[in-house]
């Protein structure tokens, strides 16, 4: 007898719905007011909300790929081709939505290289992906720093498929290192998400403990980078390595993010917690208040799903969402009016997922649905050819729905180093 599936972890969606709302706040909200100083939305959202989008998505990779039993023979083999269609289709809509030229860094392409790296991680367990996790988190900005002043990059560009042609070189390195979000250093968000996705998430008892154990992560981490740059000298030694710094261009970076055009001149730089900084503590805190907003999420609709349905409605079908929005921003449709563009953006986005979660009954929405079928072929090429032994059956084991990795989830019930002072900061983050 087959166990009916389970039915769908509702505070995902809410939490990916929070991320996309943070994602365009700072898409379109200024980051500093009339005397400079930064904006709540750049102080709430900046790198957090993208942080949350990749950690989700390692979640949702989970559900793909055997939820809590990792798959294994021919099924994690169809359920890698299945991620590696997915991502390069992912990756195409992002260069091609680079070709508009928004206002915004565009993460999609960022998201398929992370993809193609998380290929051979599908089936491992909860454990392992967090070492790897770690191990991202801590070499990968150290590899970083080593190699990006000498590699060449696209600069305050996005890649494109014209760049990946005319220059394949600096938007590989764009997009592995040297980007808004790069994939090497960011991989540990996809490996977090992936060891929260192989938990029970389910259970009110974990729910509790990946929430507080977020808390502990974001604070700890920020009060470790406090310490290294207080009492144990990093801001002696960074003044000290960066002649034309100054006390206040070291507090500007931290509020805004370090200058990417300018050499790197001290590891001390890794102990700073700044936006899209892409450090070991930047990294680490930003998981941390995903893991944390994740539980919380979880817990809240896990008591009252119909009072998040707009917001779980959103996170539904954010490939779409996210997708729809940077085209409108490539307008400058009502930019010059940043609280209500907001707004709109907002409202527009809430009753679009409603409207088609209702009128479809919960379907997929339309790019979620051009990903899904494009991997959903690759893994049926693969399935085609199994024999009985390579599938055992294991009843109640498919306990989501969710047919791809975060950005294209149907509904069934956002670096490298950013700019130095809001004068030169970019909308886009």
């Amino acid at each position: 007898m087959t166990s009916a599936p389970k039915q769908r972890l509702i505070g995902v969606d809410v939490a990916r719905g929070l991320a996309l709302i943070g994602m365009m706040a700072i898409h379109i909200l200024p980051g500093y007011d009339e005397n400079y100083a930064p904006t709540l939305s750049w102080t709430l959202f900046s790198g957090v909300s993208a942080g949350l989008f990749a950690l989700l998505a390692g979640v949702s990779l989970t559900f793909t790929s055997g939820g809590r039993t990792p798959l294994t023979g021919r099924a994690l083999t169809a359920a890698k081709w299945a991620l590696a269609v997915r991502a390069l289709i992912i990756m195409s809509i992002g260069l091609l939505l680079a070709v508009l030229n928004p206002p915004a860094a565009i993460i999609l392409a960022y998201y398929g290289t992370m993809f193609l790296m998380a290929i051979p991680l599908l089936g491992r367990g909860p454990r392992f992906l967090a070492l790897a996790a770690l191990g991202f988190a801590v070499l990968g900005p150290i590899f970083m720093q080593s190699v990006r002043d000498h590699l060449p990059g696209l600069g305050d560009y996005d890649p494109t498929f014209g760049s990946l042609v005319t220059e394949p070189t600096a938007t590989i390195s764009t997009l592995l290192v040297d980007g808004t979000y790069p994939a090497i250093p960011w991989m540990a968000y996809i490996c977090a998400g992936l060891a929260l996705g192989r938990l029970d998430l389910r259970s009110h008892a974990v729910q509790v403990k990946v929430a507080l154990w977020g808390v502990g992560l974001a604070v700890g981490s920020w009060l470790l980078s406090e310490a290294l740059l207080g009492p144990f000298g990093g801001r002696t030694a960074l003044l000290q390595a960066t002649p034309w710094l100054n006390a206040t261009g070291l507090s500007d970076i931290q509020i805004w993010g370090p200058d990417p055009t300018l050499p790197t001149t001290s590891w001390w730089w890794l102990a700073i917690l700044s936006p899209y900084s892409a450090t070991p503590l930047e990294l680490f805190n930003t998981i941390g208040i995903a893991a944390a907003t994740l539980g919380i999420m979880l817990i809240l609709a896990g008591k009252s799903a119909s009072a998040y349905m707009p917001l779980a409605a959103m996170g539904g079908m954010t490939l779409t969402l996210y997708s729809a929005h940077l085209v409108a921003l490539s307008t400058g449709f009502l930019l010059d009016r940043p609280g209500v563009c907001l707004a709109v953006h907002t409202v527009a986005a809430a009753l679009f997922a409603v409207i088609w979660r209702n009128v479809t009954a919960g379907k997929q929405g339309p790019l979620e649905r051009v990903v899904s079928n494009g991997a959903g072929r690759a893994r049926k090429r693969v399935l085609d050819n199994r024999a009985p032994a390579d599938l055992p059956a294991r009843p109640g084991e498919a306990t989501e729905t969710l047919t791809t990795a975060g950005l294209e989830e149907r509904t069934a019930s956002d670096q490298v180093p950013t700019t130095a002072g809001p004068d030169a900061q970019r909308g886009s983050r």
